[in-house]
């Protein structure tokens, strides 16, 4: 009759690859941020002499004269601008977001982005403007 031992297996959690693949989304996200500050050319309004720019780090959103909407460089429908800015808020809930409208653009089409913004809880929605010469 042979007796069958019972090993002792190791329940531990190896961690290592985990955090690996956390350091790679942590630099992937770093690298990719800065590229969505990027915006197309508007020809922004004109507001005095303290003009509203938005900081570096803001999410820019522009509207252009026809009324099309772009997130960095890349034209989205309206529900694409929102569905991509929820995903890149992740856990930041204190995320900035600048609306660029250009001078002819359509005042619905701005105000539409800023409020499925609003709609969908991002807090901080500013219009950039340019300074008064």
């Amino acid at each position: 009759m042979s007796r069958r031992r019972l090993r002792n297996s190791d329940a531990s959690i190896s961690l290592t690859p985990m955090i690996d693949v956390m350091t790679v989304l942590l630099a992937v996200f770093m690298v990719t941020t800065p590229m969505m500050t990027t915006g197309i050319d508007l020809n922004l309004p004109r507001a005095g002499h303290s003009a509203l720019s938005g900081n570096d780090h803001a999410i820019q959103i522009s509207v252009d004269s026809a009324g099309r909407y772009y997130v960095g460089q890349s034209q989205l429908s309206l529900n694409d601008v929102v569905k991509r800015v929820v995903a890149m808020r992740g856990e930041n809930s204190q995320l900035t977001i600048m609306i660029n409208g250009d001078t002819k653009a359509d005042y619905g089409a701005v105000m539409a982005v800023m409020g499925k913004l609003k709609d969908a809880g991002f807090q901080r929605v500013g219009l950039r403007t340019q300074l008064d010469d």
